[in-house]
C-alpha cells in the first residue's frame, strides 16, 4: 500500500524548502517555496480572477521554463511584491540566471496571490505594504519542516464560509519517486460535504491526516451546486477575484516542461475533488508543477508514467487542501 513520505509535506520531495512569514497585525502573510538551482516548472491557471507574476516565463513556447522559488501570498495585488524580496535574497546568494559575466544573478520567482483584504486585520499600510519584507523573511525561514494552517499565505484565508489555511501532503510511489503538494486554501466553494463536517476529500485521506472521518459517511449532495451561496453573499465573499486556491505540486523526477504542464493540468482534478464548486469566476485557481530528480524511462512507457504522476498529484493535492483547512479549524 502506498503511503505518505516521512514528513507528509511537499518537502518530502528532496531539495525543496518552504518558509513562512506572518504579519499578525495585518492578518496576512507570505509562503516561499525554494527550488535550489532552478527546477523545471509549468503552471496551469483555471480560475477566473488570478493575480500572478512570472507565469509567461514558464510558457512552453518561451525560453526559461524553470523557477528558483515560488511566492504564495495574501494581500491580493499588493502581495506580488513578496516576489521582489525573494528575488533580492536569492540574487544575493548567487541563485539565478547569469546572462553577462559580472552582472547580478537573475532569479526566476513565480508568484500568485490570494485575496484576504476583507478578512480582518489592519490593511491601512498606505505607501508601504508589508509584503516585500515578508517575502524576504519567508525565504530566509525556508526549511524542510514547516507549519500548516493559518500561517504565512494561509493566515487570512477562508474556505467558503469557514477558516482556510495552508496545507501540504505527500505520497511515496516507490523507486525514489515522491509526489508532494502545497495548497493555500481560500476558495469561494466549500471543502465540506452537506453535513458541514466531512471533507469532500475524505476518500483520499491517509493515516487520519485530516481527522479520520470515514468517507463512507459522506452525505449525498443536496442537488444545489452552490449550497453556501446565500451565506457567502452575506459575508461579502461573492465578489469576482475575492477567492482562490493557490497550489504547487512537486515531483522527484526529471520531467520536461510539457510533462510538468500535463501534471499541473491533471492536478487540477484534486481541486475539483476537494472543493465544491472549484474554478469559478470568483476564484484565481492555479497549479504550479515543479520537478527535479531521478530520470524516468524513455520510450513508449513514458506517457504511462506521466499519467500515473498526474493522477497521484491530483490525489495528493486534494489531501493537502483538506489538511490545510483541518489544521486551521483546530487553531481557531
Amino acid at each position: 500500500m502506498l503511503r505518505p513520505g516521512p514528513l507528509n509535506l511537499i518537502t518530502d520531495v528532496a531539495g525543496l524548502k518552504v518558509g513562512h512569514a506572518t504579519d499578525e497585525r495585518a492578518r496576512s502573510g507570505v509562503t516561499a517555496l525554494v527550488c535550489p538551482g532552478g527546477w523545471t516548472a509549468a503552471a496551469d491557471v483555471r480560475g477566473g480572477g488570478p493575480a500572478t507574476r512570472e507565469i509567461d516565463v514558464l510558457g512552453l513556447e518561451n525560453l526559461v521554463g524553470r523557477v528558483h522559488a515560488i511566492s504564495l501570498s495574501g494581500g491580493s495585488v499588493f502581495g506580488l511584491a513578496a516576489a521582489d524580496g525573494m528575488a533580492a535574497v536569492l540574487s544575493s546568494r548567487d541563485q539565478g540566471l547569469r546572462l553577462t559575466p559580472g552582472t547580478p544573478a537573475i532569479p526566476i520567482v513565480s508568484a500568485a496571490c490570494l485575496y484576504d483584504l476583507g478578512h480582518g486585520g489592519d490593511k491601512g499600510w498606505g505607501l508601504e505594504p508589508p509584503y516585500r519584507q515578508l517575502g524576504v523573511s519567508a525565504l530566509q525561514a525556508a526549511d524542510t519542516i514547516f507549519a500548516l494552517g493559518p500561517v504565512g499565505v494561509g493566515r487570512g484565508a477562508m474556505a467558503g464560509a469557514f477558516p482556510g489555511g495552508l496545507g501540504s501532503a505527500s505520497l511515496d510511489l516507490g523507486d525514489g519517486v515522491v509526489v508532494g503538494a502545497l495548497a493555500a486554501v481560500n476558495p469561494v466553494g466549500s471543502v465540506y460535504a452537506d453535513d458541514g463536517q466531512t471533507f469532500l476529500a475524505a476518500p483520499f485521506e491517509l493515516n487520519a491526516e485530516f481527522g479520520g472521518r470515514a468517507a463512507s459517511v459522506i452525505p449525498p449532495a443536496s442537488g444545489e451546486p452552490f449550497p453556501d451561496h446565500a451565506r457567502l453573499v452575506s459575508l461579502g465573499r461573492m465578489t469576482t477575484g475575492a477567492a482562490t486556491t493557490l497550489c504547487v505540486v512537486a515531483i522527484s523526477a526529471d520531467l520536461t516542461g510539457p510533462e510538468c504542464k500535463r501534471v499541473a493540468m491533471m492536478a487540477h482534478d484534486g481541486l475539483a475533488r476537494a472543493i465544491r464548486p472549484a474554478h469559478t469566476p470568483y476564484d484565481g485557481d492555479i497549479v504550479f508543477c515543479v520537478a527535479q530528480g531521478i530520470g524516468l524511462q524513455e520510450g513508449p512507457e513514458r506517457p504511462r508514467l506521466i499519467a500515473r504522476l498526474g493522477a497521484a498529484a491530483a490525489d495528493v493535492l486534494a489531501r493537502a487542501i483538506a489538511r490545510g483547512v483541518y489544521v486551521a479549524s483546530l487553531q481557531v
